[in-house]
């Protein structure tokens, strides 16, 4: 399995990190891609990658939460750089989050575009965080259509006309513990997107699934996530396991 989007540089993980990865590993999870925040991560992201070359492998981005009126231009520069200097796997975690800050709409807007038009440029997909901002996310994406944008919506929670959008602005969408909750809502339309369109997340060390809902997740729960689409799709585990993996794989590269 590949755990498409997991934070495992987080301090929560700072006592266990050893003994949670080898957890990971021994519950069939091999790949783990890596979202950036900002540069306060930076070094931990990219010591852990070089820690697990075969296993880890990073994205760059500015999270939105973290794009703050006297920091977010100097922290874009940042992540120019980095992208200019060495190879990403994706452009990631950018977006629009409305749940924490509606005042900040307009320089998340920006930074999500010109992050975006890197992404292009270095022909890289990205993992768009979207919460609470489908209509404004979908806005960007819509006005910078163009053949090399491509990615996956990180922790869909959207509704099918959501999905339906996503899929054909050419996205994936990102599965994880939300689809295992009884008010997730997702799990009520999901069998009506193929399986093509889906990769798994655990989005560590937040949202576990259950029954572990609420305490710290790690990437050890992702066979929850996978067996509940064993549940939805009506397939086996190795069908579910086999075709996200090939979905997580042609958005990768």
């Amino acid at each position: 399995m590949i755990d498409t989007h997991t934070h495992l540089y987080s301090e929560q993980f700072d006592d266990d990190r050893g003994e949670m990865i080898l957890r990971a590993m021994e519950a069939g999870v091999k790949t783990f891609y890596l979202p950036a925040i900002d540069s306060s991560t930076h070094e931990k992201m990219l010591q852990l990658e070089q820690a697990h070359p075969d296993a880890m492998h990073a994205m760059m981005g500015l999270h939105p939460t973290s794009v703050q009126p006297d920091s977010w231009q100097k922290e874009l520069a940042i992540v120019k750089k980095y992208l200019d200097e060495r190879s990403f796997r994706a452009v990631g975690e950018i977006g629009i989050d409305l749940y924490w800050d509606k005042s900040t709409l307009d320089i998340q807007t920006k930074a999500f575009e010109q992050q975006i038009d890197w992404a292009i440029e270095k022909d890289l997909p990205i993992v768009i965080h979207s919460r609470e901002s489908f209509d404004e996310i979908f806005e960007v994406l819509e006005r910078k259509k163009h053949p090399k944008l491509r990615g996956i919506f990180h922790c869909f929670t959207g509704d099918l006309e959501q999905a339906k959008r996503a899929i054909d602005l050419g996205f994936k969408l990102g599965i994880g513990g939300v689809v295992t909750f009884k008010n997730g809502k997702i799990d009520k339309f999901l069998h009506v997107i193929p399986l093509e369109h889906i990769v798994l997340e655990t989005d560590s060390p937040y949202l576990a699934p259950t029954p572990h809902r609420g305490k710290r997740n790690e990437s050890a729960y992702l066979p929850l996530v996978a067996g509940k689409l064993v549940d939805i799709y009506g397939k086996s585990m190795d069908e579910i396991v086999e075709i996200t993996t090939e979905n997580a794989k042609t958005i990768f590269r």
